[in-house]
């Protein structure tokens, strides 16, 4: 790890760090519409015209925003293949990852397993969704024991490799940020740091709605909305359970490995989409009865989107709702990934009559400007000598026993 001069020790900043420091953001890929992308866009917006690095972008897989962003890409974007199907691409994304080379001052990393692998000159902060869960929760991952699969098998046998590449990579972070209670938690799991938490934003608007004609036909009685990709770990599959039989209608906006399986088990009540505009998604949101949440998810920013059209959340009891759902004002939860549990849940957030302006009120809570921010005040942290109370803690500074929550307070 890089270490900087002390101000006790009478040595005085880098050059670098004596004028406005340069800042860049540096992303595993862009190869996808996911929250962790709505989040780089949310940086980009608090550090305008910084420059983007990652491994792969794929701009007609991803947000349309990006196309005006400055975007560096490894090599390896020039294969079309591994652009876009990036899963295959692991056994070389190591060595993308260490090619890329930044030379800005400081370089927000926002990753969950690549990003703070670039080689970089100046400062990083990692902003971290969660380490790898393919890594460290890899049965949770696959949705099964590894062993089963040829792809969990080739998995199992990389991994050793990977975690000592991950965990090398992990020490040239000057600091480490969580996005939630649970994955601090994490972080100081597998790589012993110390990190506060800076919860991401909700950011999909929600003032621009454009009707989504294929389910014209339900907003007047109203649906249930599942927002997620289609993985094992998503549990997906057991929200369609517990809805066969009911009267209740479900509507599941989402795409990934499993969009076919789960196609083909559908009943009359339930529908699954994709490929929905930002607008189009809002509209969904907005006609939508409750959201349910079925995964053990990192943050879980899908119950904030729902809260900001009013709408309440039926979580599973775990992982980041319980940052992000606070029980009985804005949702309910589940105790467990079940058909059984989903529908009893489901039912009782059916019969309760919610405050829709307090559960709006929450999801403001998380606004993108409190963000921004945080992560402005994190990157002046890092330009700073060691030791002044404005600098986030570090990897030689373990003294915070519980992660510091740089969040909803106040």
């Amino acid at each position: 790890m890089k270490r900087f001069a002390d101000g006790r020790l009478g040595s005085a900043l880098p050059d670098s760090l004596r004028r406005t420091p340069t800042v860049a953001i540096a992303h595993d890929y862009l190869t996808t519409r996911g929250g962790a992308e709505r989040v780089v866009l949310a940086m980009l917006r608090a550090f305008p015209g910084a420059r983007i690095y990652t491994t792969l972008y794929d701009p007609d897989a991803t947000y349309p925003e990006f196309k005006d962003a400055d975007i560096v890409v490894s090599k390896l974007n020039g294969n079309d293949f591994f652009r876009r199907h990036y899963r295959a691409a692991l056994p070389v994304l190591p060595f993308a990852a260490e090619s890329i080379e930044i030379t800005e001052d400081i370089v927000i990393v926002s990753s969950s397993g690549w990003a703070h692998g670039f080689t970089a000159t100046g400062r990083k902060l990692v902003y971290c969704y969660t380490p790898a869960r393919w890594l460290y929760q890899t049965e949770t991952y696959l949705g099964g024991a590894a062993w089963r699969s040829p792809k969990g098998v080739a998995l199992l046998a990389m991994r050793p490799l990977l975690r000592a590449w991950d965990r090398r990579h992990a020490k040239t972070a000057e600091a480490y940020v969580g996005i939630s209670t649970v994955v601090a938690d994490r972080i100081r799991e597998t790589y012993g740091v110390e990190a506060p938490v800076i919860f991401p934003p909700r950011t999909l608007p929600h003032l621009d709605q454009t009707p989504y004609a294929p389910l014209a036909d339900w907003a007047t009685s109203g649906y249930h909305l599942v927002v997620s990709r289609l993985l094992p770990y998503k549990h997906v599959d057991q929200v369609v359970e517990a809805f066969r039989g009911m009267t209740q209608r479900l509507v599941i906006v989402g795409h990934g490995p499993l969009a076919d399986q789960i196609r083909a088990s559908l009943p009359p009540n339930v529908r699954l989409v994709s490929n929905l505009t930002d607008s189009e998604l809002a509209w969904t949101y907005a006609n939508a009865r409750t959201l349910v949440a079925p995964s053990n998810e990192d943050f879980g920013l899908t119950p904030l989107e729902a809260a900001a059209f009013g709408k309440p959340t039926v979580a599973l009891r775990g992982g980041g709702y319980l940052d992000t759902v606070d029980e009985g004002r804005t949702g309910l939860f589940f105790e467990a990934p079940i058909a059984e549990p989903i529908r009893y849940a489901v039912a009782r957030a059916t019969e309760r009559r919610w405050d829709a302006d307090a559960i709006r009120s929450h999801a403001e809570s998380f606004s993108e400007e409190r963000f921004s921010a945080q992560l402005r005040a994190a990157v002046a942290g890092l330009t700073v000598p060691t030791g002044s109370v404005s600098q986030l803690p570090t990897r030689s500074s373990r003294t915070v026993a519980q992660p510091e929550l740089i969040g909803l307070a106040g």
